[in-house]
């Protein structure tokens, strides 16, 4: 049995660290000539004013704290006005959204739509009626944008091939230890994203502002449920039509944290069910090469992190078990024995997996690092990085775990 759980451990260990070193690769062969390009592309944009026209759809359910501040973060984008359309669609909230939204009533660049409740997607869809823009995105009630997002991510779009762009997301005024754990999870997301869009392997085109084609929702239909993440499975879906999908990651969106444990297990119980079960409805992208990196590397590498977690966890459990186990033997024999700590300066552990996890936690690192460069961070290290790697490995499991039995079981996740 120990055979067997030691060589899984060596499986995982050398898949997980071929990975690591594989996107630190892929990210340092494509950064220069990425950054010069999307430099030189936002210089022209912002003398240029032939800029195409783009249309935001804010959907919201009772969103009355959030949704003016949202709102206001889309008037102040750095972007012609004529050329920029608001829809704000009240997805039959019960609380006074639709009472607050009014006040941008007479507003030319922005108009108030209603509808009975019947979630996101039907939300998206029923705006996307009514849009008649070159190109048209989405915002969250929850989330800011920076004021010149808009710009970058246009700018992106002079690549006649490229369908949608995604942009960088940070966590809003994070607060108390779960804000700056999911402000270094963000952060190193960034890079995560980067790296894919290198790859032409993104499988997610998030909810605060991700931008698309008009054209994309004629040739390809508009948004599903798809198990609450339709914002998943409209990336999935262009990427098995093979349409490009790329990211710009100075173009900063902002969102706000769920502030207790409660509300963030419930979401990312939604997040980690939604990708498993996008997972299983496109599971003929997995291993197929007419899919590129996103069906040989990535898709694999997702559902394995899922897994590598639930086995590390799961082993960590058990040793502690051990532990107590033959400390209570020990007692009941022996009774207390407190042993002195010997430290010996010539001992190194030359276990294999000593080293190869070593060589791993050096790359998360490095990953860590050059993703809050990317995310202009001020310290290249920060609290929120500690705090990540010391506790995001205890958390994930507890929704990872639901997620897999609710996917088993056939239970369904709700949005909140």
């Amino acid at each position: 049995m120990h055979l067997i759980s030691e060589s899984i451990t060596y499986i995982i260990l050398f898949l997980a660290l071929y990975v690591e070193v594989f996107f630190l690769i892929t990210y340092f062969e494509f950064r220069d000539t990425d950054f010069a390009s999307n430099s030189a592309k936002d210089s022209l944009y912002k003398k240029t004013t032939k800029l195409p026209s783009v249309s935001i759809i804010v959907p919201v359910w009772n969103e009355e704290t959030t949704v003016l501040k949202t709102i206001f973060s889309l008037l102040k984008l750095n972007y012609p006005k004529e050329k920029l359309s608001i829809f704000i669609v009240d997805d039959g909230s019960t609380d006074n959204t639709w009472k607050v939204i009014q006040r941008f009533a007479k507003n030319s660049q922005i108009k108030l739509l209603q509808k009975e409740n019947g979630g996101k997607h039907t939300a998206l869809n029923y705006a996307l009626e009514f849009v008649d823009s070159d190109l048209v995105g989405c915002l969250d009630a929850d989330s800011y944008v920076h004021p010149e997002a808009l710009k970058r991510i246009v700018a992106k779009f002079d690549d006649s091939e490229m369908m949608a762009v995604t942009p960088s997301v940070k966590i809003f005024e994070p607060k108390g230890i779960l804000g700056l754990i999911q402000k270094a999870e963000y952060i190193f997301g960034i890079f995560l994203r980067k790296v894919f869009s290198y790859l032409n392997a993104l499988y997610i085109t998030p909810g605060p502002f991700s931008i698309f084609r008009r054209s994309v929702f004629r040739q390809i239909g508009g948004y599903k449920k798809a198990h609450n993440t339709e914002d998943m499975e409209i990336a999935m879906r262009m990427q098995k039509n093979n349409m490009k999908i790329g990211n710009v990651h100075n173009a900063f969106i902002y969102t706000v944290a769920p502030t207790n444990l409660y509300a963030l297990y419930k979401q990312r119980l939604r997040w980690v069910y939604g990708f498993l079960k996008n997972a299983i409805d496109y599971r003929g992208m997995f291993f197929k090469p007419q899919y590129g990196n996103l069906g040989m590397v990535v898709l694999p590498a997702a559902g394995f992190s899922v897994f590598s977690t639930m086995y590390f966890f799961g082993s960590m459990i058990l040793s502690w078990i051990n532990s107590l186990i033959k400390t209570i033997q020990e007692i009941s024999t022996v009774g207390l024995n407190f042993k002195g700590f010997n430290l010996d300066l010539f001992y190194f552990n030359t276990d294999i997996i000593v080293f190869i996890s070593f060589i791993a936690v050096l790359g998360t690192l490095l990953i860590i690092v050059t993703s809050r460069g990317l995310a202009e961070e001020k310290n290249v290290f920060g609290v929120d990085s500690v705090l990540f790697l010391m506790f995001y490995t205890l958390l994930a499991p507890l929704w990872m775990t639901k997620a897999i039995y609710n996917v088993v079981f056939s239970q369904k996740t709700k949005w909140r």
